[in-house]
């Protein structure tokens, strides 16, 4: 402190010799307008062309109009009734209720001001409390205050928008067009975030962009690949472009958490929880729908944590994630919540409730849209000790119609998966038994594009076993199921197409003694990759089920994630930083082959790029497979080309090293000959530098 204080003096004296005022105001000194001297913010937002609103320090304050007109005498009691109202939805700062009275009358002017510890809590009240019947002739106006600052700067005068001259966009499927039929993925370690080619056919990736602190969570494809969505604390943004990663649209979302797109990226679910002034209510929810192209929100939803629980596979605080489940298939024509007793499901033209209300179904406990058709699968558990059974309903929408019914007995729990195309849905049934000690697992298989959708039941050769994992084969009728004990399941594969019967489903095989817990089929079908994470240290296992063989078996230890490319020819593994060690991932064939291995420190995420459907009809691709060999002749020849190049990249490599390594020996020969007279000399005029020709003796 002492040595700041000296200097601090000599500073004043030098200035004071040098006639220099150190006594500035910097508050009054004015730079030219639009002059930054040469020095560019860290914060490209400050600068970017649609300025944000900025927070006018009165969000946690709303004006309540429509109040009873009333004199001085009552004013009191006025005031406790509206205290009681709004003070049940959140804390009201001390003299955070104003009620101007007008001076000449004394009396009321029908509206007060109210001040929450929070802006979420003021939000809440608007929401609960606009259009409030306090009686027949006062029905309550609630605003925010910012809201009136925002609408007294609308002109009175109409005037025609600007119309802004027509830039075409950039192609943002052109990654598509590579000409060595590449897919893209994306990582995240350290601050760093990277998009790579994966170069399978050079065993390397190839870099497409990076950028540091590009996100502030994590980052998520869309469904199609079209976009790259960032997190941060002010929203999201989603990013694309032709030849780089550009910001294409930003969505204003305070403090966002979790993100979600809709299958065919029309639409960008946003979700943020912020806990209240007073501990003992529940977190206050914030959902935003956003059209992605516009960024307009289409719809939100606000409440308490609690209205957000019920359903859902996971999330934070306690809510279930994601709060919307998308219905209809790429068209995004429907999203449904699950509430108490009611399934609510809105059409995404006017984004209101179909019929204008929800669908009431008692103690309704989990629903899934089939992924092609606009059909929701409920399930309902056993109600009065089992009185009244469990239930699976498909309903159809937007008529509601109920297409199927099946009444389950004895059930404990249930989980239902959907085949991809639709056609199937396995129920997963936990049973008890007779005397309600244990339970035992079954499957209901429902038809879903048959007649009357006929289900089958499905019970294992030993029923007793416990189920690991379960997976349909994506466009496919197979599917398999890990049952049985940990350390070695066994795992079976099942067909919903009987070589003798179309309509029964079948056993292909069980594989005994597995190291599995985790199945992860090729989205074309026909391979799956048998995994074993966390207890088994990352054993692989990868099977071809069209032969029913094991192609290869292999091992990446400590293995977290497994995730196959859109194509099906390549399979990433990757060691996240749950672990302190090994971080990276490793690039497989299809058929177990390892191609290329990347460690990365503090390694978060690993993503392929998704690819939309392929525009070519059914027969087209059918045609294509007719006629593979005429068509593959072009690519063999190329992965000939690619092979030499790579093996006279090798010798190439090898020739360098023999030279190195020639030219080491020649330096160390050389220098040998140059010191031959001095260890003679050292050896009393022996010659020879052979060791075996000398005798070793001890002198003390």
């Amino acid at each position: 402190m002492a040595a700041e204080v000296m200097l601090m003096n000599e500073i004043e004296a030098k200035a004071a010799s040098m006639a220099i005022d150190l006594n500035i105001d910097f508050n009054s000194i004015q730079l030219p307008r639009g002059e930054d001297c040469g020095i560019v913010s860290d914060d490209e937002d400050v600068y970017h062309d649609d300025q944000l609103e900025f927070d006018s320090g009165f969000g946690n304050v709303i004006v309540v109009d429509n109040l009873p007109v009333v004199p001085r005498e009552k004013f009191e009691k006025l005031e406790g009734v509206i205290r009681k109202i709004y003070s049940q939805i959140g804390v009201i700062k001390e003299d955070g209720l104003w009620m101007p009275v007008d001076p000449e009358t004394k009396k009321t002017l029908g509206y007060c001001f109210i001040e929450y510890n929070t802006p979420q809590e003021a939000e809440l009240a608007k929401e609960k409390t606009n259009g409030y019947k306090l009686d027949r002739a006062h029905i309550f106006a609630v605003n925010m205050f910012d809201d009136f600052d925002k609408y007294m700067r609308v002109p009175d005068e109409w005037a025609p928008p600007e119309i802004k001259p027509y830039t075409p966009g950039e192609n943002l499927q052109k990654w598509l067009t590579d000409e060595k039929a590449r897919d893209q993925f994306v990582i995240r370690a350290g601050t760093d975030t990277e998009v790579l080619w994966n170069d399978a056919r050079q065993s390397k990736t190839e870099l497409v962009y990076k950028r540091s602190y590009w996100t502030e969570s994590f980052v998520q494809w869309s469904p199609l690949g079209t976009y790259l969505a960032t997190v941060h604390r002010q929203g999201a943004a989603v990013w694309g472009g032709a030849n780089t990663f550009n910001r294409l649209m930003r969505y204003a979302h305070s403090q966002v958490k979790l993100i979600d797109f809709s299958p065919g990226e029309k639409f960008l679910v946003t979700y943020s929880s912020h806990e209240p002034s007073n501990p003992h209510d529940a977190n206050r929810v914030v959902i935003n729908i956003f059209d992605v192209r516009t960024g307009k929100v289409m719809r939100d939803f606000k409440g308490s944590a609690d209205e957000f629980t019920i359903g859902g596979a996971g999330g934070v605080a306690g809510v279930s994630w994601p709060v919307f489940r998308w219905g209809g298939g790429k068209e995004d024509k429907y999203f449904a919540k699950l509430g108490k007793n009611m399934i609510s499901v809105y059409e995404t033209e006017t984004f209101s409730l179909i019929d204008k209300k929800s669908l009431k179904v008692e103690n309704v406990v989990d629903l899934s849209w089939s992924p092609t058709d606009p059909i929701l699968a409920l399930f309902v558990p056993e109600l009065g000790g089992g009185n009244q059974p469990a239930r699976v309903s498909l309903v159809q929408i937007p008529s509601k119609v109920e297409l199927r019914q099946k009444n389950l007995f004895s059930v404990s729990d249930c989980k239902m998966y959907w085949q991809s195309n639709g056609e199937y849905l396995a129920v997963k049934a936990d049973r008890y038994t007779k005397t309600k000690k244990s339970t035992y697992t079954g499957f209901e298989l429902f038809r879903i594009k048959e007649r009357d959708i006929p289900i089958e039941v499905l019970e294992l050769d030993n029923k007793n076993d416990k189920i690991i994992a379960f997976a349909w084969e994506p466009k496919g009728h197979r599917f398999a199921v890990i049952h049985g004990d940990n350390p070695r399941p066994d795992i079976s594969f099942y067909s919903m197409k009987s070589s003798h019967n179309l309509g029964r489903v079948s056993k292909l095989t069980t594989l005994k003694g597995k190291q599995a817990n985790a199945l992860f089929w090729s989205p074309g079908g026909r391979f799956i990759v048998l995994a074993g994470l966390k207890g088994f240290n990352g054993q692989l296992e990868f099977f071809n089920v069209d032969e029913l063989e094991t192609m290869a078996t292999a091992e990446h230890f400590m293995a977290t994630d497994i995730e196959w490319d859109p194509t099906g020819r390549y399979v990433a593994t990757a060691v996240t930083s749950v672990h302190e060690m090994e971080n990276g991932f490793n690039i497989w064939s299809f058929h177990g082959k390892l191609l290329y291995r990347i460690l990365k420190d503090h390694f978060f995420q690993f993503l392929w790029r998704p690819r939309p459907p392929s525009f070519l009809s059914a027969e087209k691709e059918e045609e294509i497979l007719k006629y593979l060999k005429k068509y593959s002749k072009k690519y063999d020849a190329e992965d000939q080309d690619v092979s030499m190049l790579l093996s006279e990249q090798d010798r190439e490599k090898r020739r360098m090293l023999k030279e190195e390594w020639e030219k080491w020996i020649s330096e160390w020969r050389r220098a040998s000959e140059e010191e031959k007279l001095e260890r003679q000399k050292l050896r009393d005029g022996e010659a020879s530098d052979e060791e075996e020709e000398y005798e070793a003796k001890e002198v003390e």
